[in-house]
């Protein structure tokens, strides 16, 4: 009753409102490149802005993570494979060993752990087949949970600013509690010029189930992690879960960070933080030309200057019964050196059989894609089928080169035809080598 007071509440607005939220929870693979922290490096971050987390150290050596264990000086400990991906705690190492979550009340078992988890690969339902290589164990304060909640601060474009978003059915997934209990989600909007107010952090604290002087910690703890969006520039912070423990401590569990891309030339200590060995190689080489890539598991790979016109090529391409092998948008300010770099990318995959250029020029100008698809060409070397669709400004002079260069470049009128010849010349060029 209280909730529908403040906020006029209606469970379809609010179920509809948080489908929103958690798609904005979730790190999408789109163009935009995340930075990604490993759970110990958010941990450090939350604790420069005085939120309460587990004590914690992170090691790279076995030896290194005993001591660890030991200095600690707490009842139990947990330690965990650093990873970015989920389900660790259901993995396999290639050691054989299983789990890259362990509990233990004996600082003496984590080395002989450790020592099965460093320098292995971890299997998980998020990893590629052959998992990723562990190279830091997080050692840590194991904490007991008496109750769990949820807590997001996030950038809502409906609301023209920040949002905190809890629930105190908190340690399972937000959309579910959406659907099947609306009323036990609650907001509040923030006005960015003011923050959060005392008044806010404590209404949300009390929704959140908090009690008498949990009210109060809950409040501190809600106002420091939107201390920590303001000043990282960052989209969302969700806790999950944001939660008690037995003794009455508030402490966030596990965050899951997500940063603001354009914001990294003021923000360059964390984005220093990136770990390039848990990303795909092409993605790192593709962001030093401000190229936007991401690798797929087809077999045409797509050039094309623009996030909607990328995914239009590449829903096109299956319509056809081909399949699209990336995501590349080289973006509005391209020139023949990003497409060339862009070429060199894309023709490296040993799955691509074909490659479709699609550009249409309102701030790109088609000539200079055209000259660097001529460069790119006779630089690689190419031997793959190329189909390029351009459109645009100083498209008549793009076409001239294309056409004078003496390359064998399949020209296209329109998106449609271009995907079809694409699709075709990929399974010719599979045919040849097969």
């Amino acid at each position: 009753e209280k909730f529908a007071e403040q906020e006029h509440y209606n469970p379809s607005n609010m179920a509809a409102f948080v489908r929103r939220a958690a798609m904005a929870l979730t790190p999408l693979r789109t163009q935009q490149r995340m930075l990604n922290l490993h759970e110990y490096q958010s941990k450090a971050l939350m604790q420069k802005f005085d939120i309460r987390v587990q004590k914690f150290k992170v090691a790279d050596k076995a030896a290194e993570a005993e001591k660890f264990a030991e200095q600690l000086d707490v009842p139990e400990i947990v330690m965990k494979a650093q990873i970015h991906a989920g389900g660790r705690g259901k993995g396999t190492f290639s050691s054989g060993l299983k789990s890259g979550v362990h509990l233990t009340k004996n600082p003496k078992d984590i080395g002989p752990l450790a020592s099965k988890m460093l320098g292995y690969n971890l299997v998980t339902k998020q990893t590629p087949a052959g998992g990723v290589l562990v190279n830091k164990v997080m050692v840590a304060e194991a904490l007991d949970i008496a109750r769990e909640t949820y807590l997001a601060i996030l950038m809502d474009r409906d609301s023209n600013g920040p949002v905190i978003v809890g629930s105190p059915a908190g340690g399972v997934d937000i959309e579910e509690v959406a659907e099947k209990t609306p009323h036990l989600i609650f907001k509040e909007k923030i006005d960015i010029t003011k923050g959060v107010t005392k008044e806010q952090s404590r209404a949300m604290a009390e929704n959140l189930g908090f009690k008498g002087p949990k009210i109060q910690a809950a409040q501190k703890q809600i106002e420091n992690l939107y201390r920590l969006f303001l000043s990282v520039d960052a989209t969302q912070v969700e806790v999950n879960p944001f939660g008690e423990t037995p003794s009455g401590e508030v402490v966030c569990f596990d965050a899951k960070i997500n940063f603001d891309d354009n914001a990294s030339f003021r923000q360059q200590d964390i984005f220093d933080m990136r770990d390039p060995a848990e990303e795909d190689p092409r993605e790192v080489e593709a962001s030093k030309y401000n190229l936007n890539y991401i690798g797929m598991e087809g077999n045409i790979a797509c050039l094309v200057n623009g996030a909607g016109l990328a995914m239009a090529t590449m829903d096109i391409i299956k319509l056809r019964g081909g399949e699209p092998a990336n995501f590349l948008d080289c973006g509005g300010s391209a020139n023949e050196e990003m497409v060339t770099n862009a070429f060199k990318i894309i023709s490296a995959d040993p799955r691509v059989e074909a490659i479709l250029v699609n550009i249409f020029g309102g701030i790109v100008n088609c000539a200079t894609i055209a000259n660097g698809v001529v460069a790119a060409c006779k630089q690689v070397g190419l031997k793959l089928p190329l189909v390029v669709r351009l459109e645009g400004t100083n498209v008549e002079n793009a076409v001239k080169i294309l056409a004078e260069s003496g390359l064998p470049i399949i020209s296209a009128n329109n998106l449609d035809e271009a995907a079809s010849k694409a699709v075709k010349a990929a399974r010719e060029f599979k045919g040849k080598k097969n």
